[in-house]
């Protein structure tokens, strides 16, 4: 079911004497129309079917709401307009259909020149972004190659049985791939060996997926890891950004439905999260996992609201004129 932004959820603090340089992202965003100007536009997924169906903790489907709340008080330091798309919400444990209908709303942002910014719910979101995108390039940039960065602590690789979750959704990215002839070119950076069992270790090395793992990831050797981040991104023509929060730290990130025991520290993300936005690849990007049920006191939804503010300027970087 699509739903209609929620307008009420954007509200914060305004500084009338500074002007429009004093002005927030509440001030700024507006319900987006089908004739405005390209643009950012924050949609939401509000589902943890997936997450239910891979025996996670649920309540990741309040996400959206929660992360707009958060993010209502950032500084819009950014020209480009801000449109909130509503959200997607999955109904009667329809995972498929609430899926399908994200990517027909994906596709249709960037076929209007805006740069979607997708919030979860649970990583079954990374399987309806990819249709969106996998129709927008079909249908307007057949030639051109794709590349998807997880940031995650799991490979999400993980064989439906008999459906897809939170843990298969780059699996049957791999099967459309497979199914119309487009090659699969997936990094995952971050991830955590006592997380991901040999079986999906095996899986990502037959289906040609790259893994940085979380222990590679240090300020001592950060540099070797750029350098493989960018390698792969030179191959490719657009890249979708996707992050998992259960990549960082669970004391940085305890809101998910599996905090890690170790992950990628907070000003190293940062750090990584630049160099694929600095590509001016990104075509979409969506953040996935935040559960506010295990948030304390809105910490981890500061953190999220800071990573989609860097995500955000790194696309106006990109589109702003």
């Amino acid at each position: 079911m699509l739903q209609l932004a929620d307008m009420r959820l954007w509200s914060g603090r305004t500084d009338t004497e500074d002007g429009r340089a004093g002005e927030r992202w509440h001030q700024r965003v507006s319900p987006l129309q089908l004739d405005n100007p390209p643009g950012i536009a924050i949609l939401g997924f509000a589902s943890d079917e997936g997450v239910r169906r891979n025996k996670g903790r649920i309540g990741a489907a309040k996400g959206p709401r929660v992360l707009r709340m958060a993010m209502a008080n950032l500084p819009a330091s950014f020209s480009l307009p801000l449109y909130d798309a509503g959200n997607v919400r999955v109904q009667r444990e329809d995972l498929e259909s609430a899926q399908s209908m994200l990517g027909a709303r994906v596709n249709e942002l960037l076929d209007n020149g805006h740069f979607p910014l997708v919030l979860g719910g649970g990583h079954e979101i990374a399987f309806g972004s990819y249709q969106g995108i996998a129709r927008w390039m079909r249908e307007q940039h057949r030639e051109k190659t794709l590349g998807i960065i997880n940031f995650d602590a799991h490979l999400d690789l993980r064989i439906p049985a008999p459906k897809g979750s939170s843990g298969t959704p780059f699996y049957q990215i791999a099967e459309q791939c497979e199914i119309n002839g487009r090659p699969f070119n997936y990094l995952c950076v971050g991830v955590a060996d006592n997380a991901n069992t040999p079986a999906l270790y095996k899986r990502a090395d037959k289906l040609g997926a790259e893994v940085i793992r979380d222990r590679e990831i240090s300020s001592w050797n950060l540099d070797n890891v750029q350098a493989q981040i960018r390698e792969f991104i030179n191959r490719v023509d657009f890249v979708y950004l996707t992050v998992c929060l259960d990549v960082l730290p669970a004391a940085v990130m305890p809101a998910v439905s599996s905090p890690s025991g170790r992950g990628v520290p907070l000003e190293l993300l940062e750090v990584l999260l630049d160099t694929v936005l600095d590509s001016q690849k990104v075509c979409l990007a969506d953040i996935a996992e935040f559960n506010p049920y295990f948030d304390i006191e809105d910490h981890a939804a500061r953190t999220v609201a800071r990573l989609g503010f860097q995500i955000v300027n790194g696309a106006a970087g990109r589109m702003d004129f």
